[in-house]
């Protein structure tokens, strides 16, 4: 990244979320559906925790401006852990720095896990990437989309 620092939020609540599940029993009365309905449950939590992480972090950058347009992600690839590309694209006068929040979604739009990638020192009018990586792994069909981004 040539010397560009790249920061994703840690992901506590993922742990806290899989050494609850890991704790859980199951009784004989319990069914696989709603076994599975408590798991997506916690999943959904999880996520939601993370992405109030992850407002709060782009919420304290002073002078921040809106750059969800100068923001692009690629095409997502799932092998264990969930990745993006992300290309932000500085059209201001001076090199600026970009905090841009992934949600990593299924197919339905469900949040699976949230990150913050920070990509910092664009030159002007440069691009640079960076890799956005999910917190866990995440199975089956994932898609990634910008919830927000700044440039600052």
């Amino acid at each position: 990244m040539s010397g560009h620092r790249i920061r994703c939020l840690t992901a506590l609540s993922a742990v806290a979320l899989a050494a609850s599940v890991a704790l859980t029993g199951c009784s004989d009365d319990d069914t696989p559906s709603s076994v599975a309905s408590s798991v997506a449950s916690r999943v959904s939590e999880a996520a939601e925790s993370l992405a109030a992480e992850a407002e709060k972090k782009i919420d304290d950058i002073k002078n921040g401006v809106d750059a969800k347009d100068a923001v692009t992600l690629g095409d997502p690839v799932t092998d264990g852990r969930a990745t993006v590309p992300v290309t932000v694209e500085n059209t201001a006068d001076s090199a600026k720095s970009f905090a841009v929040q992934v949600d990593f979604t299924d197919s339905s739009g469900n949040r699976l896990d949230v990150v913050v990638v920070t990509i910092s020192d664009v030159a002007s009018g440069e691009s640079e990437e960076a890799t956005a990586r999910s917190n866990r792994d995440l199975t089956g069909e994932v898609e990634a989309e910008v919830a927000r981004a700044v440039r600052y």
